[in-house]
């Protein structure tokens, strides 16, 4: 027989099991134990056996693949996000597409409308079309999303409220009270989520937080903040992401301020917060995690043949590396040179991180 000829009778016959048996290892296995999964999956890349996805798609009204739609591929938040999802599609048989909407609505909308011919399903993460349109394309296909909470819709949400209310408990604790919100875009849920939670968490202090925008999040967005930043004479500052608080951070260094010792810098995700300079104290938002949640609670929702509403949320926590340090009153404000004494006493808090 040629590669071409062989059929998925030929690998039921030869792993002993039925033709159903077959083709639920390549598009359910989930139904199956993992020793039998493997055994066809030996069995079929033996005999050179490809699933005829057109030919399944015909017969059962699936694709055995899913899209992925993110703002951004080159934040750093969804790298993490993406590869999980991948890795628990490709271990439950399914295929990912994935699109970028550049931060764009109309260009989200697109995507979803070009591609849903062609999936079994969406996960939609951080989206930034308005409400109307998501219920409209999620009525279309099975969709999941992530960082964004609409009721009747599938979702995975990530701990907002708490991370936040632990980053301004931390800052609190080293005597800061004038702390900054540096935002993202002002279409994102999760920046308007991440704004609202820093100023409740601020009244509960008795803290003053001034909101600063820096609209993309991007490391210039984060330095060409810093001039607002200044202006402000705040003591510290938690970032929409770790993207901004990077670009926070050396906007900062540029004008010849030093972290922590002249402002303390919080960042959000914890993508990249252990490689900076200095290691930035950040709440980590368990992307990943997401990710495969999200897939998980898709393909749960496509087996199930309907729609259902479903929640999960992801839990967050701070992650305290050298960014932050203590507020006293001899610290200098933004803009002038702190005390050598501040300066020694910020050596010491960065040792013992």
């Amino acid at each position: 027989m040629t590669r071409g000829s062989i059929t998925i009778g030929d690998v039921a016959a030869k792993a002993g099991v039925s033709r159903a048996t077959v083709s639920r290892a390549f598009t359910r296995p989930n139904l199956l134990t993992l020793a039998v999964v493997e055994q066809v999956r030996r069995i079929a890349d033996e005999l050179g056996y490809v699933p005829n996805r057109i030919a399944r798609a015909l017969s059962t009204g699936r694709f055995g693949t899913l899209a992925l739609l993110v703002p951004d591929i080159a934040n750093p938040f969804f790298p993490p996000l993406i590869r999980a999802a991948q890795a628990r599609a490709d271990a439950l048989g399914y295929a990912v597409f994935l699109g970028d909407s550049d931060e764009t609505p109309d260009r989200e909308d697109r995507l979803l409308a070009k591609l849903a011919p062609q999936v079994d399903g969406f996960v939609v993460a951080s989206p930034r079309l308005d409400e109307e349109r998501i219920r409209f394309h999620a009525g279309q296909k099975p969709t999941v999303l992530i960082n964004r909470d609409i009721a009747d819709v599938p979702r995975v949400l990530i701990d907002v409220r708490g991370g936040i209310e632990m980053a301004m408990t931390h800052l609190f604790a080293l005597g800061h009270r004038r702390i900054a919100y540096v935002g993202g875009p002002a279409a994102s849920w999760a920046n308007q989520q991440r704004e609202q939670a820093a100023m409740a968490a601020a009244q509960r202090f008795g803290i003053e937080e001034l909101a600063i925008p820096a609209y993309r999040p991007t490391y210039e967005a984060g330095q060409a903040a810093v001039e607002r930043l200044i202006a402000a004479g705040v003591s510290a500052a938690i970032a929409f992401d770790d993207i901004v608080a990077q670009g926070l951070v050396a906007g900062l260094s540029a004008r010849g301020l030093v972290i922590p010792r002249d402002l303390s810098i919080v960042g959000f995700d914890d993508v990249l917060a252990a490689t900076t300079y200095p290691p930035l104290t950040t709440i980590d938002a368990h992307c990943a995690d997401a990710g495969a949640a999200a897939v998980e609670m898709l393909l749960e929702i496509i087996e199930a043949g309907g729609r259902r509403d479903a929640c999960l949320t992801i839990p967050t926590r701070l992650v305290e590396r050298a960014s932050t340090g203590p507020f006293t009153t001899e610290e200098a404000t933004p803009g002038r040179p702190a005390s050598a004494r501040n300066k020694q006493r910020s050596i010491d808090q960065r040792g013992r991180t």
